[in-house]
């Protein structure tokens, strides 16, 4: 049975412009309270694990846990390079509900404490590591692997120590690099997007 619409029964198809009058003005809060929420959450946990970095138990590791070093240094780093597929696989897919700029760049920092935090267990092993003595300078020759700039002041010397080296150069060209380009190509396609929306309006 179908009736008159009047003022008790509001027009379900009426919407407010949200370019116009107080609603819109609050949809544009909205909508920079989103914008900004993301940014929020990636410094925070960002803080959260340089904090955890330096406040870890990261001195127990190493010779007198060897075993135990290991299993963590691989099960950590597995699960950063799973996590980074899922978010290149994300960005592949065109996946609308996903944040690949959140998630890949937090997912880079833990990267890079997991093998800071090696490089400063390997350290304590005589012979491993040459002018890598505390847990900045670990965090420094990780960054400076990273950018493959090689000041040469911090030296891999060991065979462990240089093992790892090699790994790290190696995961960061083939799940880092994939990652950085698959967020690139994000976000590339939501610039092109967002004229076009408006272009259609």
């Amino acid at each position: 049975m179908t009736g008159a619409t009047g003022p008790e029964d509001p027009d379900p198809t009426d919407r407010t412009d949200p370019a116009d009058g107080a609603g819109g003005r609050a949809s544009h809060r909205r909508t920079g309270r989103d914008a900004v929420r993301p940014w929020l959450v990636r410094v925070g946990i960002a803080a959260v694990v340089v904090v955890a970095y330096f406040l870890l138990p990261l001195d127990h590791l190493g010779p007198q846990r060897p075993v135990l070093s290991w299993v963590l240094f691989a099960v950590l780093l597995t699960g950063v390079a799973v996590l980074l597929l899922r978010q290149i696989r994300h960005v592949l897919l065109d996946r609308p509900d996903s944040r690949p700029g959140v998630v890949i760049s937090l997912l880079i920092v833990l990267s890079v404490h997991v093998f800071s935090a090696t490089y400063y267990a390997l350290a304590k092993q005589p012979g491993e590591f040459s002018g890598l003595h505390t847990r900045i300078d670990a965090l420094y020759f990780t960054v400076v692997t990273l950018a493959t700039v090689g000041y040469g002041d911090i030296t891999p010397r060991g065979q462990a120590a240089r093992v790892v080296t090699v790994l790290q150069i190696t995961y960061s060209f083939v799940f880092l690099t994939a990652a950085a380009t698959a967020l690139t190509t994000r976000m590339r396609d939501m610039v092109v997007r967002r004229p076009e929306r408006g272009r259609f309006r």
